[in-house]
């Protein structure tokens, strides 16, 4: 008969930062809100999980950063499975819309049915109207002028207060909760419990911090990274950032093409971009979303394309 194992007695990883922060509630847009309710695992719980040991792992510090940061590098994420955190959150129900996409999180949400809708409504203010972007169709850009801008948002007051008036006067005549609630606005606020695992988290992070996410979204993006994955697991998140947020993968489009340019054959890097559809047979340049991503690249990298 195989000798079991003698297995040391363990702790639950403590992460004295996260700890301070429990409950406390960090303001987003103007009634929002978001706090750690509960959190298990930190970067140590990642070192043991990809060493499979039940130990602290590697002693040394150096060593399970440069663990961690081989492990973000090289895209393997089970590790990152092993930490988990639960947020309550306080968001406004039309970018709860998009944030309940992300399907790899356990949820449980306020209901309208069972209680009375949250008597709150995210406003706009008067200098924060945004354009439809031309070249994003889902996205904004710039500002309108102030004069539209207090009209607009003298309107939405009006909007809002009339029809938080017609709910209440439903549920004041009796009106089941689950029908009365049906004209209010998606800008009402509504609350949940979010728990999710630090590598769908971070892959939430990854698209919602983004430039070209909402503006409601990525600012309780922001706070969830800046604000308490940065304290939960800082090894972490310094590789998140250094390789997936500040970082930029090529295609073999782009490689060929870049190639081409560092080699000194111009020629072959506007004939390989026509053959690409990038741009037209004589040479002018016409509108296409994958080219101008492969300029936006190489303006980054001080890389000078021939067209």
């Amino acid at each position: 008969m195989t000798e079991q194992p003698q297995l040391e007695n363990l702790k639950r990883p403590v992460v004295s930062s996260l700890d301070d922060i429990l409950g406390k509630a960090f303001k987003v847009l103007d009634d929002g809100f978001i706090r750690v309710i509960d959190y298990m695992g930190s970067d140590e719980s990642i070192v043991q999980a990809a060493r499979v040991s039940y130990g602290k792992g590697t002693k040394k510090i150096h060593e399970d950063r440069g663990l961690i940061r081989y492990l973000m590098r090289h895209l393997h994420t089970t590790p990152f499975e092993m930490c988990e955190i639960k947020f309550h959150v306080r968001v406004p129900m039309d970018c709860w819309r998009q944030w309940i996409r992300h399907r790899t999180a356990n949820v449980n949400e306020y209901s309208t049915r069972y209680s009375v809708a949250i008597d709150s409504a995210q406003t706009t203010p008067e200098d924060e109207w945004r354009f439809q972007a031309i070249g994003n169709r889902q996205g904004s850009a710039g500002y309108i002028d102030p004069v539209s801008g207090k009209e607009l948002t003298q309107k939405e007051q009006e909007l809002l207060k009339l029809t938080r008036e017609v709910y209440d006067e439903r549920l004041a005549k009796g009106i089941a909760r689950e029908q009365a609630r049906k004209d209010l606005p998606l800008s009402t606020y509504t609350e949940a419990y979010w728990k999710i695992d630090l590598h769908n988290l971070l892959h939430f992070l990854y698209l919602r911090m983004d430039s070209h996410a909402q503006y409601e979204i990525r600012k309780y993006a922001e706070v969830i990274g800046n604000e308490i994955v940065a304290k939960w697991c800082p090894i972490t998140w310094e590789a998140f950032l250094d390789y997936r947020v500040n970082s930029s993968h090529m295609t073999r489009l782009e490689m060929e093409v870049l190639l081409a340019v560092t080699s000194g054959k111009n020629a072959k890097a506007i004939e390989l971009a026509k053959s690409y559809g990038w741009i037209k047979e004589d040479g002018s340049v016409k509108k296409n979303r994958e080219r101008e991503e492969l300029e936006e690249k190489f303006s980054k990298m001080g890389v000078k394309l021939p067209w």
